[in-house]
C-alpha cells in the first residue's frame, strides 16, 4: 500500500507532467523539422523548375534572334555600292528615305531618338552609316501606328524616327542599303528589321558613335 500511495506523491505528478511536455515538445519539433524539409524541398524544386523555364525562354529568344538575323526580310529593297563621302551640300538621292550615299560630316543622334519634325536627311544617313535604323512616317500614318514605332524606337539605341512626308507610304523602315514598307506597326517584320539592321552586318561603320551629333 505504501508503494502504491508513494507513486502519487506530488514530485512524481510533477515528473509526468514534465515527461508530457517534453514529448509534446518533441513532437513538436519533429513536425517543425518535417515542415521545414518539405518547404526547403518545394523552394529546390521550384527553383530547379523555374531556373529550367528561364534556361528554355532564354534559348528559345536565342533561337528567335538567331532565325531573324538569318532569315531574309520579306517585302525589302537592297542597295549595294553605296558612296559614302562627305559632303556640304543637298544629296540628290535615288530612293527616299535615302539608305546610304554621300551624307553631311556630321550624323544625327540615333541614341533612341524620336524626331517629331523632318530631320537632315543627309545626317541621318550619317546615322545608318553608323548602323543605326531610321523610322520614317508620312501624315498619312495612323497615330496608333506611330506612336508604336516611336515606342520601340525610343528603348532601342542605334535608331530614330521622324516625319518625311513626302515618301511613298505612310510607315518605312531604312538602315543602310536596306528598306522596308509595312502597312502596321504589328507587322511581324518590324521587329525583324530591327533584329538584323541594329548595328547589323551591313553597317560601314560598327561601333561609331549613334550621340554626340547634332539633334535637330
Amino acid at each position: 500500500m505504501a508503494s502504491a500511495k508513494k507513486q502519487h506523491t506530488p514530485a512524481t505528478a510533477r515528473r509526468a507532467k514534465l515527461d508530457e511536455a517534453r514529448r509534446k515538445e518533441r513532437a513538436r519539433e519533429r513536425r517543425s523539422r518535417i515542415i521545414t524539409i518539405t518547404a526547403a524541398v518545394a523552394v529546390v524544386a521550384g527553383l530547379v523548375v523555374g531556373g529550367g523555364y528561364l534556361m528554355n525562354a532564354a534559348d528559345d529568344q536565342d533561337k528567335a534572334e538567331t532565325a531573324a538575323k538569318s532569315s531574309p526580310v520579306q517585302g525589302e529593297k537592297s542597295w549595294d555600292k553605296l558612296s559614302q563621302e562627305h559632303v556640304d551640300k543637298k544629296v540628290d538621292y535615288p530612293m527616299n528615305p535615302p539608305v546610304g550615299g554621300d551624307h553631311n560630316p556630321v550624323w544625327m543622334n540615333c541614341d533612341a531618338d524620336v524626331y517629331t519634325e523632318a530631320i537632315p536627311k543627309e545626317s541621318a544617313v550619317h546615322s545608318l552609316e553608323h548602323g543605326a535604323v531610321w523610322v520614317t512616317y508620312s501624315g498619312e500614318a495612323k497615330p496608333a501606328d506611330v506612336k508604336k514605332l516611336g515606342e520601340r524606337v525610343s528603348a532601342t539605341p542605334y535608331s530614330l524616327m521622324s516625319p518625311v512626308e513626302d515618301q511613298a507610304a505612310p510607315l518605312m523602315l531604312s538602315a543602310w542599303g536596306k528598306q522596308l514598307t509595312v502597312k502596321s506597326a504589328a507587322d511581324t517584320r518590324v521587329a525583324q528589321f530591327f533584329t538584323k539592321y541594329v548595328q547589323g552586318p551591313q553597317t560601314p561603320e560598327p561601333g561609331a558613335a549613334c550621340s554626340g551629333g547634332i539633334s535637330k
